[in-house]
């Protein structure tokens, strides 16, 4: 990754800050940028320093963007926005008072409809000036990987007619395109008095709602019931079709982000994540879905073809 300016030169970039007590620490738990809780005067902030390789090797959207769509994150569930230092590239966000979440925490029937709620939030602002599609950023990473040579997981290729079968049957009856995260492991909700709040929009674009869902599913480890429970809050209704489309957005969440870990592996090694291990994780999941027989009634389900006996 390219050198990131000192914490001194980046504090002295922000006018606001000038001539008051400043204090500042390193936040854990940022997988790609660079992330400091700043105290002003005791008041705290947010620095975020975006990292233009992690666009550039396909892991996020480009900074420009990224911050773009921050901004209007804020008018719904993300962090208000103080300051845009756009040639660093960085933003200073609002410091959200509250309790992170962790995938356990996720894995909570009582949890569920305000995590539902929050992304009705989020799909219901302004839409982001892009769009993601999670098939095209798999071939996208698939390419990445060709291009530095880096080692796919055993079988992953050979299972491609099968991911195919999931972006066609979800091609077929497709639903409306709203400004999603697409990124919604635990550590990105945050529980506050106001209801849960959403951060860290480097994934961010418009994008089908189920797949936010089955995202959250993949990055918490839902079981189907857990699934139903998610998509019946987030649509209010228990519809079948609905709870398929989140399940078969699921396994191909985990299916691509095997690769965004394939890929930090071989670009971006880091002695404090071990992304290779993470990799291997995300795509055990995604073969023992894969190679299950019931697969084949999700995609029936939600193309509305009629299932092979």
């Amino acid at each position: 990754m390219t050198a990131v300016p000192s914490i001194a030169d980046l504090l002295e970039r922000v006018p606001s800050w000038m001539g008051r007590a400043v204090e500042w620490q390193r936040l854990q738990g940022g997988l790609s940028h660079h992330i400091y809780r700043v105290d002003v005067d005791r008041v705290p902030y947010v620095l975020r320093v975006l990292e233009p390789a992690v666009s550039a090797a396909g892991l996020g959207i480009p900074p420009e963007q990224e911050i773009a769509n921050t901004v209007l994150a804020a008018h719904t569930v993300g962090a208000h926005v103080y300051e845009v230092l756009p040639d660093v590239p960085a933003v200073v966000i609002e410091f959200l008072p509250g309790r992170t979440l962790g995938a356990a925490e996720v894995r909570r029937p009582e949890i569920i409809p305000s995590i539902a709620t929050a992304c009705r939030r989020l799909h219901a602002g302004p839409a982001f000036g892009n769009d993601f599609d999670i098939f095209a950023k798999r071939a996208e990473l698939l390419d990445v990987c060709a291009r530095h040579d880096l080692p796919l997981p055993d079988g992953y290729l050979s299972r491609s007619s099968t991911v195919d079968a999931i972006e066609q049957a979800l091609a077929a009856r497709p639903l409306a395109s709203v400004p999603c995260h697409n990124d919604l492991l635990a550590e990105n909700f945050i529980a506050t008095g106001d209801g849960v709040r959403i951060i860290d929009y480097q994934l961010s674009g418009n994008n089908d709602p189920a797949f936010e869902l089955g995202d959250i599913a993949a990055e918490a480890d839902y079981d189907p019931d857990l699934v139903g429970l998610l998509a019946e809050e987030y649509f209010a209704e228990a519809d079948e079709t609905l709870r398929a489309r989140v399940r078969l957005f699921q396994v191909a969440s985990n299916v691509t982000w095997t690769l965004w870990f394939t890929v930090h592996h071989g670009l971006f090694a880091s002695a404090a994540f071990d992304y290779a291990a993470e990799a291997a994780d995300k795509w055990g999941q995604a073969k023992e879905s894969l190679d299950d027989p019931g697969l084949g009634r999700l995609l029936a389900a939600v193309s509305g073809r009629t299932p092979h006996p």
